[in-house]
């Protein structure tokens, strides 16, 4: 490909072009027609929302984020997922997450090793895995009233519709709005704080340029101007089926003048841009475009210029973050939908894998019981020939509005160990030809131990039942026999110092809190670990404290109905420092008022014996008025006396200390 004169050919058409009254641009005969959805598909993420807001709020205590949610389907998946900035080592503030939805998702949530509160409707909202944070059921509210049920917990960071997303990535602790009040406007840029991916693709359209031979082709991306101007790079990739060597094609991108392209193509092709581009495999070295049209007709001129035939994919979009283009095929060949164009959408087809992972186990009085609500079913346009266990034998129940499975731990083929009880669901439906198949297990609770221990060295060798300030203690939590289907998980922990001390919040949402607390590597058995330090400003220390986790069993294969709770706990003797004496790790209580007493003597000493030094030894002549300063011992016994007592913050403690 010669690109090294093609940009003085192209300015010496331009200029032929500007000569004449009617440009080529203008003459161009193309007749755009949606494309083929096997022939050309175009998705793409985007900042831009229907409504939304950013607000600052450095100094809160909450981060709150609101998302309202509107899916045009009965059952639609999602996947959401937050992600902490990471700033000078800091630990994550703590998430309130607002979640309103107008008809029932199936909801992938990933939020590790953040303090996430989530507040959502239980009725509208399923899991595919245990979220593994704090829940609260949402009321139902219209929007304004859930706005304003947000802010009175928190000032709110943002908030945004959503029309079907497929995904969304919500950024915390990145809101740059000059808003200290989040109120929703029409048409508004997220920035850095919120992208998504609507799961309708874009609208693909394409032609055959009259009066141009040959084959090659040409895809035309227009990314409309955004709510807000700044500069911005849009990451394209394009992905191109051809059966040998390289296509000849030419991709056509315009934009705003403020955004510059990042290209991620699979095949050598022709580029024709505005602003600035880059390669993915040469982001560093940037290559100057040109100034195109503005137009459809204008860039279907563009590409008729460039001696394309045919107009493979016309794509408009909003102003987007990364845009994907998938063409199977290249050469020159167009297929366009068949008239009439299909306007309504597609007949849903019934998802197996997500109608699987809504049956949900029930594990109680040596049985188990499988339960499937006949309303997701519909939902998901689902017909059920046969729901049976292992044994075909036993049948599934028709109790209204759902199926249930149920059977005693000794019967139609369970599978009995020490420790759990397994066996396997079977779903014959309508559109499947196999039946799908699905493990289920249900713990002996009875033969399993939690145990949860305080250790005094980070080897975790010999459990401790006390507590000493000042120094470090590293905690563990196990259960004994280990189960390798499932996975022992630390959701939270606090410790309860009483009215004296208060509460010290530790783990919280599966993040350590606080800069004293750190998570640590899990043991070689896969048991959770973590460490903290604790520190007392205030007379008298309590004597004795509760330390409190709460920790789940979750199976490997993410069904959320299966996890197991428990809360251990166990209670720990603190080690009064004024109890101690002075030892060699450090100066208690009444060492240091008796070093405070003894420094301000000594300084009141000195004092006294320089002054009489002074007013002795000079002539009388020569003496001057004298101003009297505050010794600096007294003034450090006062800041002592004043401390003692009171309360002191400092990054290890809390406020719930004070």
């Amino acid at each position: 490909m010669d690109r090294g004169a093609l940009p003085l050919a192209v300015a010496l058409l331009l200029a032929g072009c500007s000569l004449s009254p009617t440009s080529l641009a203008e003459t161009v005969h193309c007749d755009l027609q949606p494309v083929d959805p096997e022939r050309g598909k175009v998705t793409y993420t985007t900042s831009q929302v229907s409504k939304g807001c950013v607000a600052q709020a450095p100094n809160a205590i909450l981060e709150v984020h609101v998302l309202f949610l509107e899916f045009p389907r009965d059952m639609s998946q999602l996947e959401l997922t937050l992600q902490a900035s990471k700033q000078n080592g800091t630990q994550p503030r703590e998430v309130l997450l607002v979640l309103s939805v107008n008809s029932n998702v199936f909801l992938q949530l990933q939020a590790l090793g953040i303090p996430l509160h989530l507040a959502y409707n239980p009725n509208l909202v399923t899991f595919q895995e245990p979220p593994g944070v704090n829940t609260t059921e949402l009321p139902s509210f219209p929007k304004t009233q859930i706005l304003e049920w947000a802010a009175e917990r928190g000032p709110i960071a943002s908030a945004a519709e959503l029309d079907n997303p497929q995904s969304i990535l919500l950024r915390l602790g990145q809101a740059q709005g000059s808003l200290s009040f989040c109120m929703l406007e029409a048409s508004q840029d997220m920035g850095r704080t919120l992208e998504w991916r609507p799961r309708t693709p874009a609208l693909v359209r394409g032609c055959r340029l009259e009066g141009v031979a040959g084959h090659k082709e040409a895809h035309i991306l227009r990314v409309l101007p955004g709510h807000s101007a700044g500069p911005r790079t849009v990451t394209v990739k394009v992905e191109l089926s051809c059966a040998s060597g390289d296509p000849d094609a030419v991709l056509i991108l315009q934009g705003p003048p403020y955004v510059s392209w990042l290209i991620d193509a699979n095949h050598n092709i022709q580029i024709w841009t505005t602003g600035e581009y880059s390669f993915k495999i040469f982001p560093e070295k940037n290559i100057r475009g040109f100034k195109l049209p503005d137009t459809p007709q204008g860039l279907l001129g563009e590409a008729r210029m460039l001696n394309a035939s045919v107009v493979a994919s016309f794509v408009e979009l909003p102003l987007a973050s990364v845009v994907s283009l998938h063409a199977p095929s290249c050469g020159g060949r167009l297929q366009t939908s068949p008239a009439p164009i299909q306007t309504t959408p597609p007949k849903d087809t019934c998802s197996p894998e997500l109608l699987m992972s809504l049956i949900q186990t029930k594990c109680a009085n040596d049985a188990m019981t499988l339960v499937l609500k006949k309303e997701l079913v519909a939902h998901l346009k689902c017909t059920i020939m046969g729901l049976t266990l292992w044994d075909p034998s036993c049948q599934a129940e028709d109790r209204g509005d759902q199926f249930v499975l149920h059977s005693a731990y000794s019967s139609c083929g369970m599978e009995v160990t020490a420790n759990m009880i397994s066996n396997e669901v079977v779903v014959n439906i309508l559109s499947s030809s196999s039946p799908q198949r699905k493990k289920v297990h249900c713990l002996n609770m009875d033969s399993l131990s939690f145990q949860l221990g305080l250790y005094l060295s980070p080897h975790f060798l010999q459990a401790s039942n006390t507590i000493e300030p000042g120094q470090q203690s590293f905690v563990q939590v196990r259960v004994s026999p280990s189960i390798p289907e499932f996975l022992l998980q630390l959701d939270s922990c606090h410790l309860d110092l009483g009215p004296e001390g208060g509460t010290m919040e530790l783990i919280q949402g599966r993040a350590a809190k606080g800069n004293c607390v750190s998570l640590l590597s899990p043991s070689p058995e896969g048991n959770p670990r973590f460490s903290f330090l604790l520190h007392f400003y205030t007379v008298p220390i309590p004597k004795t404290g509760t330390l409190s986790c709460t920790i789940a069993l979750r199976p490997k294969t993410g069904s959320q109905d299966q996890e197991v709770r428990r809360t251990v706990f166990t209670r720990l003797n603190v080690i009064s420092p004024d109890l101690s004496g002075c030892t060699s790790k450090g100066l208690v209580l009444p060492a240091v008022l008796g070093i405070t007493f003894g420094a301000f003597l000594i300084g009141a000493l000195l004092t006294a014996a320089l002054w009489y030094i002074y007013s002795h030894t000079r002539s009388p002549g020569k003496r001057e008025p004298v101003v009297a300063v505050a010794a600096p011992a007294s003034s450090e016994s006062s800041s002592t006396n004043h401390s003692i007592g009171s309360t002191q913050s400092t990054p290890c403690s809390t406020s719930s200390m004070a």
